[in-house]
């Protein structure tokens, strides 16, 4: 065994493999509740999000984040749900993780219920260092957005273009915020390293040498009954792969309703000839419209000056008779 093994080597020595270990179930299982619309959040919340789920020293910070900070983490029964599932997957990772640590690395014999003591040690340094973690980067990320802008309103990189000043304000913060939150992940590692110790050096020593160890490595990772094994995965395959799909055309995930965004339409795909031809179409019923209108005025003027000439024929004929009316007789004379 390593006896000057780090107290930060230790920590990321079991959290890292975890983490990668028991990922997979949780996506699974967030997957299926985004297609039942159990858990509703825009991208940026999505991606805190999925850090604090895939992590095993989280489980127990949640409800601080959310509840003590006042922070919004997406809505739907869907997330308290979600951390409820991650504990039983959380143990079972740390187990297979622990063991494998143990043996290889330290040298140790893992003790029974390994995996349940290095959850609730783990999840116990969370609950109180994660929103400690999660204040200090949050007034970090501010605070280095703020001085970054202050930087340009001094004037000391007056006439920057927007594009450089936008790649220079992000890297300015961004390095800051980056720097600050590696700093902060290796307290933290070191942190649980230092609370599983105790569970180390209470371990004894494997009497095996180096090649019995590489032998119960690899009858550690044959399952007692296969078959049963492969069964259970395949059928929770199978019942997730069902909800999944048999959910999507009723409950398609959509954004939260304070984040949605103004529905824009795309527009169609420009073709040349068809384009052309709805315009030869076009001018040719434009063209036959208005020969119809020239027809229709021609025909109007036409009966417009008829009928004025009848008008004129009839007054003439009023007029002659009383032209040709002889006139009355004289009076005749006494």
């Amino acid at each position: 065994m390593n006896e000057q093994i780090s107290p930060s080597k230790l920590g990321l020595g079991i959290l890292w493999p975890a983490f990668w270990t028991g990922l997979p179930i949780k996506l699974a299982f967030a997957v299926v509740f985004l297609a039942l619309g159990m858990v509703h959040f825009e991208t940026r919340i999505f991606l805190a999000f999925l850090m604090l789920l895939t992590s095993p020293v989280t489980v127990f910070a949640l409800p601080t984040i959310t509840l003590g900070l006042d922070s919004h983490l997406g809505e739907g029964v869907g997330i308290a749900l979600l951390f409820l599932l991650a504990i039983p997957i959380d143990i079972w990772a740390l187990g297979v993780a622990g063991r494998t640590f143990f043996l290889e690395r330290l040298r140790r014999e893992p003790p029974d219920g390994l995996g349940l003591t290095l959850w609730w040690k783990c999840a116990l340094v969370g609950a109180i260092y994660v929103p400690i973690l999660w204040v200090a980067e949050s007034a970090t990320t501010q605070g280095a957005i703020s001085a970054a802008r202050s930087i340009f309103e001094t004037g000391f990189l007056e006439g920057t273009p927007v594009p450089e000043r936008i790649s220079i304000e992000l890297t300015l913060w961004g390095t800051v915020a980056t720097g600050v939150l590696l700093l902060l992940f290796v307290i933290g590692f070191s942190l649980v390293g230092r609370v599983i110790r105790g569970t180390v050096e209470s371990a004894r020593h494997t009497p095996e040498n180096y090649q019995g160890l590489i032998t119960r490595w690899d009858l550690m990772r044959v399952p007692a009954d296969q078959g049963l094994m492969m069964v259970a995965l395949s059928g929770a395959a199978v019942v997730l792969s069902l909800l999944f799909w048999s959910s999507l055309p009723v409950f398609t995930p959509h954004p939260h309703d304070c984040c949605k965004k103004p529905e824009v339409k795309a527009e169609p795909v420009f073709k040349p000839l068809e384009t052309l031809n709805k315009d030869e179409k076009m001018i040719a019923q434009l063209a036959a419209q208005v020969d119809l209108l020239i027809e229709q005025r021609a025909e109007a003027e036409l009966e417009k000056e008829k009928s004025k000439g009848k008008g004129e024929a009839g007054k003439e004929a009023v007029k002659a008779p009383a032209e040709t009316e002889p006139a009355p007789p004289a009076a005749k004379k006494p």
